[in-house]
C-alpha cells in the first residue's frame, strides 16, 4: 500500500507545472482530509486523520465486494486476525479490483466491475462508509457485517445501523449516488493501477507495503502467525503461542 500510495502522490507532483507555487489537486476539496497521502499531495491542513500505529504491521486488501475468494479473506483472515491484533495491524481496504473506468462526456467516471453492476454498487457503498467512518476501529465491523452476509447489498443498512449511530444509510447513499462517491472510487482506481507489481488477480494483499508469491500465500492460510512474526515491537500476549 505504501508503495502505492508513494506512486500516486508522485503522480499529483509530477502533474503540477515545476514553477508552480502550490500542487493543483485533481481531488475536490471534501476529499482532502480522507487520508494522509492525498493530504500531503494536495498540501491540506487537516486535523482529524488516524494516526498510524508505530511499528504496526501494514495489511493492504485490494479486492471486490462481490468477489468469493475475497470475502473469504476478509472474513476468515484479515477480520478475525484484526480483531485479535489490532493494537499492532494498520488495515487498509481497497474495493475496486479487477474493475475498469472510463471518463464520461459529462465528466463523471464510469466503472464496470468483473461481477456485473451489482458489485460496483458494494465497491461505492463499502467506499463511502469508509470514507464517512475513517479508521478502521469504526468501519471494519461495518464491512463484516456485510462481506459476512448472505447478501452483501441488502445487509448494507442494517450493518450500518448496527455498528454506527453518527452516519446515517441517507449519508452514505448520497455519497454513493453523488459526485463524491465517483471521485473516491476513482481514488481507488488510481491506487490499484499504481500497484508495483499490478495485481493479476484478486484478493491482491500488501504486507508492509510489498506483494509476493509467498507473502500472499502466508497471508490467505495464516495472516495471524504472519503478523505476528513480522511485528518488530514487544510481542502483544495473543502472539505468544505463536
Amino acid at each position: 500500500m505504501k508503495i502505492a500510495l508513494a506512486l500516486l502522490v508522485v503522480f499529483f507532483w509530477a502533474w503540477c507545472p515545476s514553477d508552480a507555487k502550490h500542487v493543483p489537486c485533481p481531488f475536490p476539496e471534501e476529499l482532502w482530509c480522507s487520508s494522509r497521502e492525498i493530504a500531503t499531495a494536495c498540501q491540506a491542513s487537516c486535523r482529524n486523520i488516524p494516526e498510524k500505529k508505530s511499528n504496526a504491521v501494514q495489511i493492504s486488501l485490494y479486492y471486490e465486494s462481490l468477489c468469493p475468494g475475497c470475502r473469504e479473506f476478509f472474513v476468515s483472515q484479515l477480520y478475525p486476525t484484526w480483531l485479535t491484533l489490532g493494537d499492532v495491524i494498520n488495515m487498509t481496504l481497497v474495493p475496486y479490483g479487477n474493475a475498469e473506468e472510463r471518463n464520461t462526456s459529462s465528466g463523471k467516471w464510469e466503472f464496470t466491475c468483473q461481477h456485473g453492476e451489482s458489485e460496483c454498487l458494494g465497491n461505492m457503498i463499502e467506499t463511502c462508509i469508509m470514507y464517512y467512518l475513517k479508521d478502521a476501529s469504526a468501519y471494519a465491523n461495518v464491512i463484516y457485517c456485510m462481506e459476512s452476509s448472505v447478501d452483501v447489498l441488502k445487509s448494507a443498512p442494517l450493518c450500518l445501523q448496527i455498528y454506527s449511530k453518527d452516519v446515517t444509510w441517507d449519508k452514505v447513499q448520497s455519497c454513493v449516488n453523488g459526485d463524491l462517491g465517483n471521485q473516491l472510487m476513482h481514488q481507488n482506481a488510481l491506487m490499484t493501477d499504481a500497484l508495483s507489481p499490478q495485481h493479476e488477480y484478486v484478493p491482491w494483499i500488501l504486507v508492509n507495503g510489498k506483494h509476493t508469491d509467498d507473502l500472499q500465500k502466508q497471508a490467505q492460510s495464516a495472516l495471524f502467525n504472519l503478523v505476528c512474526k513480522l511485528y518488530t515491537g514487544e510481542k502483544p500476549d495473543p502472539c505468544q503461542a505463536v
